[in-house]
């Protein structure tokens, strides 16, 4: 599967608007087959704010769909499986509420994102059961993924677990490729 940039339509009127966040059939049509069973949701009081870079090992790996219901974010992909031509590389692109804009996240790829204003909400629909066992995760300033994160002028606010996360050389993880290299899209 691709990493995906995708904006729901929205219909508005004088009340305000309308919009399908997901759509089993139209999602699939755009390639997104992924079956979620779990909703998450997360709150940052501060601009700034790094929560990953994330991911689930196999048998576990997590798929994504993530929208920012609260404010605006900078959303990250990285490529982790080792036998893509794109490993290491990554994606991003600024989702808010006020776009209602998306980012599909494939299993085999870490998931991170910036707050770009106080107090922002993130949900995001996950594939698989959270699973603690195969908690991973990547450093945020990894310099082999080079991330341009747009700071504005702040310093990163990390969990105490974010900021204890291996470089990438030193995490494991065994991601299968299928195929599709990360394709960059235009926001």
């Amino acid at each position: 599967m691709l990493v995906k940039h995708i904006t729901p339509q929205r219909f508005a009127d004088a009340r305000g608007w309308f919009t399908e966040t997901w759509n089993e059939d139209r999602f699939q049509k755009l390639g997104v087959n992924s079956q979620f069973c779990q909703d998450n949701q997360s709150a940052s009081v501060k601009a700034g704010t790094i929560r990953g870079i994330h991911f689930q090992r196999t048998p576990h790996a997590q798929a994504k769909l993530v929208r920012c219901l609260k404010g605006s974010i900078f959303d990250v992909a990285v490529d982790l499986r080792r036998a893509s031509p794109t490993f290491k590389k990554w994606v991003g692109v600024e989702l808010s509420a006020e776009r209602g804009n998306q980012l599909f996240v494939p299993a085999g790829f870490g998931h991170a994102f910036i707050t770009l204003e106080d107090d922002c909400h993130v949900a995001y629909k996950v594939d698989a059961y959270y699973a603690p066992q195969a908690d991973g995760g990547i450093r945020w300033d990894d310099p082999e993924l080079a991330i341009d994160w747009p700071m504005r002028g702040t310093a990163p606010i990390l969990s105490d677990k974010d900021a204890s996360l291996p470089f990438l050389s030193d995490s494991a993880f065994d991601f299968p490729y299928d195929g599709n290299p990360l394709v960059p899209f235009s926001n």
